[in-house]
């Protein structure tokens, strides 16, 4: 990248589809992004175009609301995965299970589009940046139920340790089936005890190879 992004290529880069990084723009707007390096045509048809990972860090960049799993999700009409605890929870039901479905299939298009093999089932650069939502979204793919009103199920918490994200689960069967479903999504888990309380988590994190 030769220099910063223009007021309106910061404006195409940040409507970027969140998960994907599918970008929409005139022809010129595009073009200038991908000779600064900021996003890629794709080779096959339609040609779509699709932010790099400098293009991600350029939008990750812009200041935003820290991520706080037990927050209330703003109805933007933007995906958002479902990380467990959420006072307004997004709707539920087979609109739900759809948007599911998708935004799952979009991320392993990702995977595919920005691995150098092509492989999917490695975790991607969006995802080692957004560890809480992308192991949310790889739980509620499978069909776990997260928590949240008066339901018992998963809660997926931020942590300390650089690309790691805590797992809790209302009970030891439900804990070790998401241990699964996040290995077989890419992820390392591996289950430890709190030491003052003794509560079981998971503590996962991206597989690299």
């Amino acid at each position: 990248m030769s220099r910063p992004p223009t007021a309106a290529q910061r404006r195409v880069i940040e409507a970027a589809d969140p998960v994907t990084g599918r970008l929409r723009g005139t022809e010129f707007q595009l073009a200038a992004l991908v000779k600064q390096g900021l996003a890629f045509r794709h080779p096959r048809p339609p040609h779509d175009h699709f932010l790099t990972p400098a293009g991600h860090r350029v939008r990750d960049a812009v200041p935003q609301l820290p991520e706080a799993p037990a927050e209330p999700v703003a109805d933007s009409g933007v995906f958002a995965a479902r990380v467990g605890g959420e006072e307004e929870p997004p709707g539920s039901g087979p609109a739900r299970l759809r948007e599911v479905h998708s935004a799952w299939q979009g991320l392993l298009e990702l995977r595919r589009m920005t691995s150098a093999d092509g492989a999917v089932d490695r975790p991607c650069g969006w995802e080692r940046a957004h560890l809480v939502r992308a192991a949310a979204l790889a739980l509620e793919a499978a069909g776990h139920r997260p928590a949240g009103g008066d339901a018992d199920g998963y809660r997926v918490r931020a942590t300390p340790q650089p690309e790691a994200v805590a797992v809790y689960a209302p009970d030891a069967r439900t804990l070790a089936a998401c241990a699964v479903t996040l290995e077989r999504a890419g992820w390392q888990a591996g289950e430890y005890s709190e030491p003052r309380t003794g509560v079981r988590y998971l503590l996962a994190s991206p597989r690299r190879v």
